[in-house]
């Protein structure tokens, strides 16, 4: 509704998120205006300034400096698109818009990075996940695979997750070919995305996961219960056969039903580059809506311990923040309820509505 729409605490969360002052307001105008007459924005390259200063990712050592800014104006330019659309268009009940994870990983996630070792364990509070990298046949035998991580398994955990809680079970489609199931989560078909798609989705499909939450101990189990592998015919060069179907985990399955949090697809696939920022979405989706009251201050070193153990240095407090901070603005961009706020030290979380309405609490 269009009185529910706060056009200047929407300039704010905009500015906050690296936005020029006249271009947030000329899109939060812009959107009011869209919501009041029912209709949609103007969302076109000329209508929609991308000033956003997006995180600095390292080019491509042939990178010029004039296709830096032209890839950096473009994310910028989906997410601004993203936040826009999120802001004029509410998701309502259970639609296309809707997308889910589990409690758990809302509050600790996987691995951002690649982990040494065969085991990953990670806390936050009450809650923790402890993942076991395993063993899968790649067409010659058994390979060790390493532990999940980074932005691929989690849009795949995502992407099953919310076919298997709309349709209400555990066999999962996901396309005929790898290229095929990249467009179904969102993304493109680059060459590089296949070899990442095939090790973190061989990954996923090998590993042993439990969770825990006060004194709740979910049992070790694998999300994937089958998953034939993807692997080439070198013999006479075709490409790569893919399976047609994965199927989760009774247990996972399960638990995915009592404990799914509720997630807007949009700002997922606005985020899609940085699994950071998709660990602050989550985290905050499961998070707001619980606070009352005066609301809950966080630290740098609170915050470090849930998403960052893995910074050791002179000043890790320091280091997370640097990275922090800027994941957090764009967050903040698609998530234009959230009420979160910079102070001394750390950031104040205050009482805020879910970014899609539960029909139900979650058990976790």
């Amino acid at each position: 509704m269009a009185n529910d729409f706060d056009e200047q605490e929407y300039m704010r969360k905009l500015i906050a998120g690296g936005i020029a002052p006249g271009d947030a307001a000329d899109v939060a105008r812009r959107t009011a205006e869209a919501r009041r007459q029912g209709g949609t924005l103007d969302l076109s390259p000329a209508a929609v300034p991308a000033s956003i200063e997006a995180d600095q990712v390292k080019p491509a050592k042939k990178a010029t400096r004039k296709t830096q800014e032209i890839a950096t104006t473009t994310k910028d330019q989906k997410l601004i698109e993203a936040a826009a659309q999120i802001a004029t268009t509410p998701p309502d009940g259970f639609g296309d818009f809707m997308a889910f994870a589990h409690a758990v990983l809302c509050q600790v996630g996987l691995p951002r990075s690649k982990v040494e070792g065969r085991e990953f364990l990670r806390q936050s509070g009450a809650a923790w996940i402890n993942i076991q990298a395993g063993i899968l046949d790649e067409g010659k035998g058994p390979v060790l695979q390493p532990i999940p991580y980074g932005v691929m398994p989690r849009l795949a955990l995502a992407w099953v997750s919310t076919f298997a809680m709309r349709n209400d079970t555990p066999v999962i489609p996901i396309g005929d070919s790898a290229a095929e199931f990249l467009r179904l989560m969102g993304m493109d078909d680059q060459g590089a995305r296949y070899t990442t798609l095939r090790r973190q989705m061989h990954a996923l499909a090998a590993c042993r996961l439990q969770m825990g939450y006060k004194g709740r101990n979910i049992p070790n189990m694998a999300p994937v219960k089958q998953f034939d592998a993807w692997v080439a015919n070198n013999a006479d060069h075709q490409r790569a056969l893919w399976p047609g179907v994965m199927t989760l985990s009774d247990e996972y399955f399960t638990e995915l039903r009592t404990s799914a949090v509720p997630l807007d697809n949009r700002a997922l696939l606005a985020l899609k580059g940085s699994a950071l920022a998709l660990d602050v979405y989550a985290w905050l989706a499961h998070r707001l809506h619980r606070i009352q009251g005066r609301g809950v201050t966080l630290y740098w070193a609170n915050l470090r311990e849930q998403f960052a153990q893995e910074y050791r240095g002179k000043d890790p407090d320091k280091d997370f923040k640097q990275e922090f901070v800027p994941a957090l603005k764009k967050v903040l961009a698609v998530y234009p309820q959230a009420k979160v706020k910079s102070v001394t030290g750390g950031v104040l979380l205050l009482g805020s509505p879910p970014p899609i309405p539960y029909k139900g609490g979650p058990t976790v």
